[in-house]
């Protein structure tokens, strides 16, 4: 029996994927069962030294250059079939959009039970899993009836954690022959700014609270002397300010960063869904009775269009 995580990659290995390592570690220590990872992708040789000290005994890793983006045709047969091979009980993979279509497949697949978006994993005699419900209001605990059991942890609520440098064993497996419902000829990859919004560590998101389009200027000079993320709110997207890849919300991404940084934003209830486990709160309103001042840690009544430049001017001064 064993824990089997899955290394996301997207071109190279995610940060997320090495977080669910380190959260199904302290699963697979606490129930005596061994840790392994699967790698779907082009190549992982450049990358195995990312995984030093991770306790994972072996990452068993299907290359090629088919492989390296995700199908769904592709990807959820290797994944199934390894945890069959190996008698994986618990599979972890990361909360991304990726992820969470991989891992649900896989599922359904393997008729396991499913957990997705969670903030902690542990092991107590059974497998026991951490969920927000109600935009974070309350945190479930799921118990897993049988196994296996597959979850999938949110990106930046679990730390990367290593002892020693040892590395895992990497095998290196042939690529089955799969029958292809589809075929990838071509992927035009349209990023909402340099950094994924969903495994940011400092996000700084506008509302209708800017003005208008012309104005992301600003918050995108904020971004990029932080090295954030753009976001934004439900109401800006609608208004066709920005496109609804940056949106954040309850019908629209999940971001967990270190600081979340909300300017022009009311603070409705649908967009604290998609931002309230943010560790640090930034609000900058011009209304100080903006709901969003009863989440923020730090808030700051002011005209953003001043104010952001200043912050971004104080920041370049302290580097």
């Amino acid at each position: 029996m064993s824990v089997l995580v899955v290394l996301e990659q997207r071109g190279a290995l995610k940060t997320c994927g090495l977080e669910a390592v380190s959260a199904a570690r302290k699963a697979a220590d606490a129930s005596g069962m061994s840790l392994n990872a699967i790698y779907i992708g082009k190549s992982l040789d450049d990358e195995v030294s990312l995984l030093a000290g991770l306790g994972i005994d072996t990452v068993y890793a299907y290359e090629h250059d088919d492989l390296r983006y995700y199908s769904n045709d592709r990807y959820v047969p290797l994944l199934c079939e390894l945890v069959k091979e190996l008698g994986a009980k618990v599979i972890v993979g990361s909360a991304t959009s990726l992820g969470k279509e991989l891992c649900a497949s896989a599922a359904a697949r393997l008729t396991a039970e499913l957990a997705q978006d969670c903030i902690s994993l542990r092991w107590d005699g059974k497998l026991l899993a951490e969920k927000p419900l109600y935009a974070g209001k309350v945190i479930s605990e799921v118990s897993f009836g049988v196994l296996p059991g597959v979850v999938t942890i949110r990106p930046n609520v679990v730390v990367v954690e290593r002892e020693g440098e040892a590395l895992p064993q990497v095998v290196k497996r042939t690529l089955p022959e799969l029958p292809f419902r589809s075929v990838i000829q071509d992927v035009v990859e349209n990023v909402s700014g340099t950094i994924e919004l969903t495994e940011a560590k400092i996000v700084v998101s506008g509302g209708r609270g800017i003005g208008g389009p012309e104005n992301w200027r600003v918050l995108q000079e904020l971004c990029d002397t932080l090295g954030a993320a753009l976001g934004a709110s439900r109401s800006a997207v609608d208004a066709g300010w920005i496109e609804s890849s940056h949106q954040v919300g309850q019908t629209g991404k999940v971001v967990c960063p270190d600081l979340y940084i909300a300017c022009g934003i009311s603070g409705a209830v649908q967009h604290l869904a998609g931002m309230r486990t943010s560790k640090i709160v930034v609000a900058i309103n011009n209304d100080s009775e903006a709901p969003i001042f009863n989440v923020c840690d730090y808030g700051i009544v002011g005209d953003l269009l001043e104010v952001v430049p200043k912050f971004a001017e104080e920041v370049r001064n302290a580097q």
